[in-house]
């Protein structure tokens, strides 16, 4: 895990992160009132965006990870090699990056093993003047994922 600047991101991650900014304000969020904005790089170069979805029923509530991952698999897209991650408040800007929550974090775990790749993970707070950059296995130490169960994930991987 690493602090890094902006200008210090490939050029592909700070689209990513420009484009997790701009879905940020899509959010669905009446009750939490935080805005989330995520964005899955593609092996090629494809950038998809997700914001958070929340409902009244806390439980069905979709975070913006998830929204990305389902929105590229709607699409036919399921090889990553990155993520970005912004957030902010109703009223206010993050100082903390925002980072993936447990059920994303396993959920971009099962990514990470069908992409074949350690996804890097850039995190930033909404003026993006703190970015940590992070490989998945930092985020979910001794993660479980389809391989432990010896799943056949190979017609998954296109």
């Amino acid at each position: 895990m690493k602090e890094v600047k902006y200008v210090d991101l490939t050029d592909l991650q700070r689209q990513a992160l420009d484009e997790a900014a701009r879905v940020m304000e899509n959010a669905y969020n009446p009750y939490s009132h935080f805005y989330v904005g995520a964005c899955l790089i593609s092996v090629d170069g494809r950038l998809i965006g997700g914001a958070n979805v929340e409902n009244s029923a806390y439980g069905s509530t979709i975070c913006a990870e998830r929204a990305a991952i389902l929105r590229a698999n709607a699409m036919g897209i399921r090889i990553f090699r990155g993520v970005a991650i912004i957030g902010r408040g109703e009223n206010f800007n993050t100082t903390e990056v925002t980072g993936p929550c447990g059920s994303c974090r396993q959920m971009l775990y099962e990514v990470a093993q069908l992409s074949e790749y350690d996804l890097e993970m850039v995190m930033s707070t909404t003026k993006k003047d703190k970015i940590i950059v992070a490989a998945m296995e930092e985020l979910l130490p001794l993660a479980f994922g389809p391989m432990n169960l010896g799943a056949d994930i190979s017609k998954y991987q296109k």
